[in-house]
């Protein structure tokens, strides 16, 4: 691929980077594919390389503060994860990943079948759930179903957490934007990042 070609690549991945990170689109295949027609050209990135893209315009949106608030939702995702440590709670996201922007929100897997159990407890530590619902997805000709509990915590921060099957603890699961495994971290693995190194990032670059 020539220099032109990789410039028009570059310009492709930071329209749809734009499109994705403004709320005009909210998929990374239809930001894709407007980006491309805006350019005129059949070029299209990787989701990795519009995701590269994306972390620079918040830098750019957000400057520091972007930074401090990764902070913060980090401390108010252990502090929800401590209220479901029966139940092995996972971080993933982009507050695991450390790349949150001014839309974030903490997303927490759950691995249990129990879900009234869950919901009580979240109930009884004043946990704000404003929405819950079931999802099936159907992935290589199998379905899958979770359910999801959308919560607001007290600093106004809100989280989505996903209920699987037991039976999938130990399946790990190919991340669509960046390629690799999506690995999280447990309760003591975020106390550990929190106090060595709160901004720490996991990205496969």
């Amino acid at each position: 691929m020539n220099v032109n070609s990789l410039s028009l690549r570059k310009k492709v991945a930071r329209e749809a980077a734009s499109l994705l990170y403004f709320g005009v689109e909210k998929e990374y295949k239809q930001a894709k594919l407007k980006a491309a027609k805006i350019f005129g050209t059949n070029f299209l990135p990787t989701n990795l390389e519009v995701a590269i893209e994306f972390d620079t315009i918040a830098d750019e949106n957000e400057g520091p503060s972007r930074q401090e608030r990764l902070i913060k939702m980090r401390k108010e995702a252990l502090k929800l994860m401590k209220i479901l440590k029966a139940y092995n709670p996972l971080l993933i996201g982009s507050v695991w990943r450390g790349t949150v922007h001014y839309e974030s929100d903490i997303d927490i897997v759950v691995h249990h079948n129990e879900l009234e159990k869950i919901l009580k407890i979240l109930e009884q530590n004043n946990i704000k759930i404003t929405q819950t619902e079931r999802v099936t997805v159907t992935k290589k000709g199998e379905r899958k179903s979770s359910f999801h509990i959308y919560v607001e915590l007290s600093t106004k921060e809100k989280a989505e957490i996903k209920i699987t099957n037991p039976e999938e603890t130990c399946k790990v699961e190919k991340c669509k934007t960046y390629g690799d495994e999506i690995v999280g971290l447990h309760i003591k693995e975020l106390e550990k990042v929190l106090k060595e190194n709160p901004t720490k990032r996991f990205l496969p670059f």
